[in-house]
């Protein structure tokens, strides 16, 4: 008899892992996969060239419809799991459904890094994470306008860049001297910056952020000297964190991210954890 196995989570991580155990293991478990996003598992890492346009959703499914029916895995879409009960070995979801487990993977990912500043909950703040984040972003792109964009990491610049070509007039503040400081030296960093600005993206670095101006919905940002700069969208990209708290509140092993061994494992030998959840000897 096939053995249970639910999965908390269907970003690229799980769906990968899948993939593996279904051609070393074939038939050996039956699947469920929970996923709080309403579609099929894409790479998030094209998630820019959608923003710009170049790529549609369809253009970065990895697994579509058919993947799901083919390897018989019941993929519950849009739903979230509330609570994890170890002594009965199961997961109940928001929505009320329970299902049972002889093993489960905990697969949830990542959550994007808010800073506690004045105006942060405001509409037209927006993350930039996954795939609902970019529909947003594009929505707003309809009216052009102006976006600033905190921080100029990675994932800011790519925001940043996608916005500006669907149109908008885009900001982008970072609080360290230099772009992307934790990947690029100055020299580096100042190159990336004039390439920005000769594609008419305004930089400005050592900029810290004082405040989100607007009533309902964001208008603007003000930063510590006072420096106002219209904004018509504010998108966060500061960071993330690992996605632990389903695990901590279940009772499983967690620092910063799930305490996982070498084998993917947690404090609970039922359970395993993996992708941007997870904490491994120390690291996220």
């Amino acid at each position: 008899m096939a053995e249970k196995l639910v999965i908390i989570g269907n970003g690229m991580a799980p769906g990968r892992m899948l993939e593996h155990l279904f051609e070393a293991a074939p038939g050996k478990f039956d699947v469920t996969i929970f996923n709080a996003e309403p579609r099929v598992n894409y790479d998030r890492i094209m998630l820019s060239p959608v923003l710009s346009g170049e790529k549609s959703f369809d253009d970065i499914v990895i697994h579509g419809d058919a993947w799901y029916i083919d390897n018989g895995v019941t993929l519950y879409k849009g739903v979230r799991i509330a609570h994890i009960d170890r002594a009965a070995r199961t997961v109940t979801s928001e929505t009320g459904i329970v299902e049972t487990y002889d093993r489960l993977v905990i697969a949830t990912g990542s959550v994007p890094f808010i800073p506690p500043i004045e105006g942060n909950n405001l509409a037209g703040v927006l993350s930039y994470r996954d795939l609902d984040d970019v529909n947003a972003m594009m929505l707003a792109a309809k009216a052009r306008g102006h976006a600033v964009v905190i921080g100029g990491g990675l994932l800011g610049l790519e925001a940043a860049a996608g916005l500006a070509h669907q149109g908008m007039t885009v900001t982008v503040l970072h609080n360290a001297p230099t772009l992307m400081n934790r990947q690029l030296d100055p020299a580096a960093g100042y190159l990336l910056e004039r390439t920005l600005v000769e594609r008419g993206i305004k930089v400005i670095c050592k900029a810290d952020t004082r405040q989100i101006i607007g009533d309902k919905r964001v208008t603007g940002v003000r930063l510590v000297d006072g420096t106002e700069i219209a904004a018509d969208i504010v998108i966060m990209a500061v960071g993330i964190r690992p996605n632990a708290a389903l695990a901590r509140d279940a009772g499983i092993a967690v620092n910063r991210g799930i305490v996982v061994d070498a084998q993917m494992r947690t404090s609970d030998p039922s359970i395993y954890a993996l992708g941007e959840c997870v904490e491994v000897a120390g690291s996220c």
